[in-house]
């Protein structure tokens, strides 16, 4: 069975970093297209990067652009999204998915993870 677990959210003072993992089981990253999406209270989910099998092609919300950083994590079967100047807004929890096929800015995926919360508050 196909799994994906998210992990690195938790609480960061605005402007501060976090960086978020998304690990697999049953299958190996290298082979999908990664996609990271957040949701947040009373809001629609939002696509806020993904990242071909490759790691050649890259897509970023605009909210996000500039700040947050995707990158696959050669030999550890992970997948990384690197939050810098986090600011209130970008509370959410967030969701790694996985598909075989990579389209920009896409918002269905095949597989989902269960999603870690980040919180940027003083």
């Amino acid at each position: 069975q196909l799994q994906l677990v998210e992990s690195g959210g938790g609480l960061v003072q605005p402007g501060g970093s976090l960086r978020l993992s998304c690990a697999a089981s049953g299958f190996t990253l290298d082979h999908y297209a990664i996609g990271w999406f957040r949701q947040a209270p009373g809001k629609e989910r939002e696509g806020v990067s993904c990242i071909s099998s490759s790691g050649g092609s890259t897509y970023y919300a605009d909210s996000v652009k500039g700040r947050f950083t995707i990158s696959r994590d050669k030999g550890k079967n992970t997948v990384s999204l690197q939050l810098n100047s986090l600011k209130p807004e970008d509370t959410a929890v967030y969701y790694c998915a996985a598909d075989d096929i990579y389209i920009s800015g896409r918002q269905t995926y095949d597989y989902w993870g269960q999603g870690t919360q980040v919180t940027v508050s003083s």
